[in-house]
């Protein structure tokens, strides 16, 4: 009897390779990197770059805040046009006069005391600063993250590309022996049935599989800023991460940026209650003024003078409107110290969750490279079964199925086990360009805050705008 080979050996082979394209990018020669893409995607991401100039916006606080301590200087200057008639008893004459009035004057006035609020507006504003600096910082880790998950999406979802494409070819092989085998009539035609119902759906996963890479490249250039071209390999940070994941927790509790800003915005909330109870104490200021006028009258046509008053004001009632501020301010410290718990609940879950996601990759990385050995001795075997007729063909396009849901499982885990080796480090408040040591120029938010903090004068940004 006349025998027909059923798949052959390009489907092992060729989805063994597929799946390589995780561990070994799709191409070596000029690759990109994930530490370039890193890089890239911390110089590049418009969400980084928004944060660093609400950053710099901050900073202007603390020079608005200390604008309390100088001196305020005013300019005023007046003319006008002054009709007068007079009558005078008992004579009862009646005279007129036009003149007109002008003057110009500078008045300035000098803050010696207002109940600390500038000092607390100060302190405050510097609070704020830290907190922009922090929650900066914890936007860096988040972009940094989600360039890493962007990368190894690429990679993953290209491989899976391929696999689906060696997938197709093997079972359009297959169908092809299958319809020779029904020429001659060795199978039914509910084989050649199976074998085309499996093509048509090795088709729509291949087209599927293919939306998702044309998606996850469109998410790598929105991160990255970049489009993903050849990508090298993608591996686990593993030697950063700690031993235990208590030893991670510990790290969260005291690095991360979240926690940190939010305990700055505990000290800010607290000096503006202070801020707040300075309303309700005296002010005294110093006022010295020059008036130059002329034309008064008809009889004055020049007038000089200058005063220098010292003043002191004492709030007695305003309405009630300082108390329900200081009400308003102390509210809001709470808010802030509860927020400092919610801060440590949330960096508490993120690192349980990436180290429970952590060592679940690792285990299923193995189990997934056992799974594909096995479906590929299976495979081997339902296909030597089948040409001596002691397998169908729906054994064979089972086998075949197997070994490619075992690859797709090993690149997904291999993907997984990446991602969440930077999603544990990330969740220690340690995914900083420092510590991955990437070949880029670390932004500096205090160098913007040096340059503007005692700044008098001046609109003009210090970038130049």
């Amino acid at each position: 009897m006349r025998r027909f080979g059923i798949g052959g050996p390009v489907c092992g082979a060729a989805l063994a390779a597929a799946a390589l394209v995780l561990s070994v990018g799709p191409g070596l020669t000029a690759a990109v990197t994930i530490e370039a893409a890193l890089a890239a995607a911390y110089n590049n991401n418009p969400t980084l770059n928004a944060q660093r100039a609400a950053a710099r916006a901050t900073d202007e606080k603390v020079p608005q805040a200390l604008s309390g301590y100088r001196p305020q200087i005013l300019g005023n200057a007046d003319v006008g046009d002054l009709w007068t008639r007079t009558k005078v008893s008992p004579s009862g004459k009646i005279s007129t006069a036009t003149t007109y009035p002008r003057g110009v004057g500078i008045t300035t006035r000098q803050t010696i005391y207002n109940g600390f609020i500038t000092a607390n507006q100060t302190r405050s504003a510097e609070a704020q600063v830290f907190a922009a600096r922090e929650t900066l910082r914890n936007t860096e880790q988040n972009t940094l993250l989600d360039a890493v998950t962007a990368y190894m999406n690429v990679l993953r979802d290209t491989a899976l590309v391929e696999l689906q494409k060696q997938n197709r070819e093997a079972v359009r092989e297959l169908l092809r022996a299958t319809r020779d085998r029904f020429n001659v009539g060795e199978v039914t035609r509910t084989d050649v049935a199976q074998a085309e119902s499996r093509h048509a759906a090795a088709e729509s996963a291949l087209s599927a599989a293919e939306a998702n890479l044309s998606a996850s490249r469109a998410v790598f250039a929105r991160v990255i800023g970049e489009d993903p071209g050849k990508l090298a390999p993608g591996r686990p940070i593993e030697h950063l991460l700690p031993a235990s994941m208590d030893l991670a927790l510990a790290a969260g509790f005291t690095q991360h940026p979240a926690i940190a800003a939010a305990r700055y915005g505990v000290d800010a909330a607290s000096l503006q209650v202070k801020v707040a109870e300075g309303a309700l104490l005296p002010t005294v200021t110093l006022e010295t003024s020059v008036q130059h006028r002329y034309d008064l009258a008809s009889t004055v046509e020049m007038q000089t003078a200058a005063q220098i008053v010292g003043r002191l004001t004492v709030p007695i009632f305003q309405g009630g409107i300082e108390y329900s501020r200081i009400r308003e301010a102390k509210e809001t410290l709470g808010q802030r110290r509860l927020e400092v718990d919610v801060a440590r609940d949330q960096v508490r879950a993120a690192v349980v969750q990436s180290w429970g996601l952590h060592q679940a990759a690792r285990f299923q990385v193995e189990a997934a490279q056992a799974q594909v050995r096995a479906t590929e001795i299976a495979l081997n075997g339902v296909r030597e079964e089948a040409r001596v007729g002691q397998r169908t063909t729906l054994d064979v396009l089972n086998a075949q199925a197997e070994v490619v849901t075992a690859r797709s499982a090993l690149v997904t885990a291999q993907r997984d086990r990446v991602v969440a080796s930077y999603s544990l480090l990330a969740g220690m408040g340690r995914l900083s360009v420092a510590e991955l040591k990437l070949n880029v120029a670390a932004y500096n938010p205090a160098t913007h805050y040096n340059q503007v903090r005692d700044v008098w004068f001046g609109v003009r940004t210090p970038d130049g705008r």
